[in-house]
């Protein structure tokens, strides 16, 4: 139709099934075939019941926050309506999606663009309450829509350009769920089109092998699109694929995408992501599991339940106060600017939102404890404890109402979670290392912290997509943190839109100018270096960085000891030849759009000038009212800076608005000067701490640094009887000597005993002796990897070949010798 369609063209057409191009005869006669099957009540309950997973169930439709967002979802659905024009290449003006001279790149993007508008419409047609309920003319516009695309583009023959995920993920998806949530107007003739489209982009070939796309999350999603794919065409085969493809992914990996034994995941073969793709993950398999609970292709068994033992390590200790931490975000951080994107308390919503529809597919798990290869109780035990914990950190966080990009049936599920007779759970205090992902969080009473490195194995950072472009530093120690009550705006609050790139907090940098996606995209910019991790005894840990700076010749130790009430900062051998300044950041914290800070300095008001760097010599502790106290071990020269910064998120993400956004920040520094040779720093963070206690803390000796050098960098609390040091090459410190780079830390006990952690971060430790000089009396436990143990005046230890354990901490525990007994 040379001119477009017109209105009327539009609802006659969706009066009956448009021809499909490429949909042969005989998956036409396959499909008639099988319409007594497809009609069989299994299917029909399955189509039912996803339609009540995308709507939601068991809440008022006329109450708040309800009514508002069901009028809001009318109005667009009404105004996608109002504007659609078919046309050969397009479903609306502007969402060209036919590939062109014209729109190279951005084509695929407005195919599931279409698609997805197309959903929202299906949505507000069924979903009760949206003023367009059941209105005639928005469901011939829906069906008219999947008619032209399907004929118009999303078909059997058509050649998929541009960005693989639009047509084998977003697109097919949306289109699912549309003709779901339409099922009670689908003819058979669209159903097979539907069905056919799917087969062409999403074969039985694209779960063929776990590799390339098909891994992670990514395989979850397609699973999602096979097991739909079988549900609408009422072929049990085809949900039997997607289930039996979903095996490898309750694997634990061993290096790339998926889950690893020790909770890490990794997407994109080397990019962190437990709230990025992880989230998707757990959202794709929530969904699964609920639709097909009691089926002949429930997902309950064994492989699962072990998984979800994996997914409690891995996702619990990366949400604090209903946030998710952004160093497990991939190039989400990039991606905010408006209230339908997301920030760390916006995508933690989602997150929760999929823990808590998996809790209701672990109630009706069949099994004990015994079927269970993860060791916790499963089930209802399980379900039980992970509502505690989402009931818990909606509790604390953000109102779930005010998430605009939250859907309804999320919004619902959690609201209910929100009402449960279940005890809502604290925030737990323990140290948690993730050796897969070269990151460790750190949970106190009243605050929590996250570092995040990168090695060969981890990236600096994830740049893909036009995104991120400048999350260059986020690999390079960038230490986090939050408190209760402070601290939760840091990152939500447009930082990643308006800070300094080069001055994250913890960061040791060259302050080289960067290119926006410097290194490359996706796994290309990782360093040369083996060394990112640590050893932990669950409480506190000691954990290190060899750290290999992006686009430079910067090379520095760097060490974190995280104990009760601080995170001791050590850094060692810091050299660059780039010409610049080289620093290390204390600090860089968000004030807001109109915040302020008062800073004390040895006691004394810093003084510092908006917009004028200060620099103050000799400083032994600093404290920055409402936010944290800083001690230097040795007197440093700080560098304060208080001043305005306006920026985009279109700076940081092409796809981002344009819109200037100005936000003020207080940063603290120590300039290591240019092309510095071995320099060094020592400094404890104290978050939540007030100006009292920092003082004390500048004085009392408390904590004692044995050793900052490139080769041994090692601390003595003896208030906590503990000593740990990052050997990074053998030698010896504390009374800890090794044949071999290693981590040590050393916990002695009230009790009498002591429990010795040991780990070989680089994975290079083909044998391995520690000793300990401390009067031991007997090895009372030791994992199988200690192959010799020597006890007396001092304990010895031999490790066979460490490198099979991937970073791993090795836990020892001795019985210590009584004063004067050998």
């Amino acid at each position: 139709m040379a001119g477009g369609w017109t209105r009327r063209a539009l609802l006659r057409a969706a009066g009956g099934a448009a021809l499909v191009p490429g949909l042969p005869a005989q998956a036409t006669a396959k499909a008639t075939a099988k319409a007594t099957e497809a009609g069989a009540p299994k299917y029909a309950e399955l189509r039912a019941r996803w339609r009540t997973l995308l709507l939601g169930d068991g809440f008022d439709r006329k109450t708040e926050p309800y009514r508002s967002r069901l009028a809001e979802l009318g109005r667009a659905a009404a105004g996608h309506r109002a504007r659609m024009t078919p046309e050969r290449g397009a479903l609306w003006r502007g969402l060209g999606y036919a590939g062109s001279d014209e729109l190279p790149h951005v084509s695929s993007g407005h195919l599931y663009e279409s698609f997805t508008r197309l959903r929202v419409m299906a949505e507000a047609y069924a979903q009760p309450g949206t003023g367009v309920t059941g209105q005639t003319e928005l469901g011939r516009a829906v069906l008219a829509g999947l008619d032209h695309l399907l004929a118009d583009v999303y078909h059997p023959g058509t050649t998929a350009y541009g960005n693989w995920w639009h047509w084998r993920i977003g697109g097919p998806q949306a289109l699912l769920d549309t003709a779901v949530l339409m099922s009670g107007r689908l003819t058979e003739r669209r159903a097979d089109a539907c069905c056919a489209a799917v087969d062409a982009f999403v074969p039985e070939s694209a779960v063929a092998r776990y590799e390339g796309n098909s891994t992670g999350a990514n395989r979850v999603d397609l699973c999602r699109v096979l097991a739909l794919r079988g549900v609408l065409g009422g072929e049990g085969a085809r949900i039997q694929l997607a289930r039996n493809a979903l095996a490898p992914v309750f694997v634990p990996v061993t290096s790339g995408d998926g889950f690893h034994a020790d909770g890490s995941f990794l997407q994109h073969s080397c990019v962190p992501h437990v709230g990025g793709y992880g989230a998707v993950l757990l959202g794709g398999l929530g969904m699964l599991a609920a639709l097909l609970r009691g089926s002949d292709w429930d997902l309950n068994g064994p492989e699962l339940r072990a998984f979800l033992g994996v997914v409690e390590r891995a996702v619990p200790p990366f949400v604090y106060n209903g946030l998710v931490m952004d160093n497990v975000a991939g190039r989400g951080i990039s991606r905010g600017g408006s209230p339908g994107r997301p920030d760390d308390h916006r995508r933690a919503h989602g997150l929760l939102a999929s823990m808590a529809l998996l809790a209701d597919a672990m109630d009706d798990a069949s099994g004990d404890a015994a079927d269970d290869a993860s060791g916790d109780a499963a089930g209802k035990e399980r379900a039980e404890r992970w509502r505690a914990m989402v009931k818990g950190w909606l509790e604390r966080g953000r109102p779930v109402a005010d998430n605009r990009s939250l859907g309804i049936a999320r919004v619902a599920r959690l609201r209910a979670v929100a009402a449960a007779k279940v005890q809502a759970a604290a925030e737990p205090v323990e140290h948690r290392l993730f050796p897969g992902m070269d990151r460790a969080t750190h949970r106190r009473p009243g605050w929590a912290a996250s570092v995040s490195m990168a090695s060969r194995r981890v990236a600096h950072y994830e740049y893909g997509n036009g995104e991120n472009a400048r999350g260059w530093h986020t690999g390079a120690g960038w230490l986090s943190w939050w408190g209760d009550g402070f601290g939760e705006e840091q990152y939500a609050d447009a930082f990643w839109a308006t800070a300094d790139p080069y001055r994250l907090p913890g960061v040791t940098v060259s302050t080289k100018r960067l290119a926006d996606g410097e290194g490359g995209e996706w796994t290309l910019p990782r360093p040369d270096a083996a060394w990112a991790g640590g050893a932990t005894d669950g409480e506190f840990a000691a954990v290190g960085q060899d750290l290999r700076g992006l686009g430079g010749t910067l090379a520095a130790r760097k060490a974190w000891f995280f104990l009760d009430d601080c995170v001791v900062c050590l850094g060692a051998g810091i050299t660059c030849a780039d010409g610049v300044p080289v620093e290390t950041v204390v600090d860089n914290r968000n004030l807001g759009a109109r915040g302020s800070a008062f800073v004390r300095v040895d006691g004394e008001p810093a003084g510092a000038a908006p917009g004028r760097p200060a620099r103050r010599p000799g400083v032994s502790w600093a404290h920055v009212m409402g936010h944290a106290g800083y001690v230097f071990l040795s007197p440093a020269d700080l560098n304060f800076l208080l001043e305005e910064r306006t920026g985009s998120w279109r700076d940081v993400n092409a796809g981002g608005s344009p819109a200037p956004i100005t936000r003020r920040y207080l940063t603290m520094w120590l300039d290591h000067g240019p092309d510095p040779a071995g320099a060094s720093y020592a400094y404890a963070l104290m978050p939540g701490a007030n100006v009292e206690t920092t003082r004390a803390r500048a004085v009392d000796g408390r904590v004692e640094v044995l050793a900052n050098t490139a080769a041994v960098q090692a601390i003595r609390v003896p208030e906590l009887g503990l000593t740990a040091a990052n050997f990074w090459a053998p030698g010896r410190a504390g009374g800890i000597s090794v044949s071999a780079p290693a981590c040590v830390l050393v916990r002695e006990r009230s009790d009498g005993t002591a429990l010795l952690c040991v780990s070989d971060p680089p994975r290079q430790a083909a044998a391995l002796a520690v000793t300990w000089e401390h009067p031991v009396r007997a090895v009372v436990s030791a994992p199988p990897v200690v192959t010799a143990t020597t006890t007396g005046r001092s304990l010895g230890l031999t490790f066979a070949d460490l490198r099979g354990t991937a970073g791993a901490t090795q836990s020892i525990t001795v019985a210590l010798a009584p004063p004067g007994i050998e």
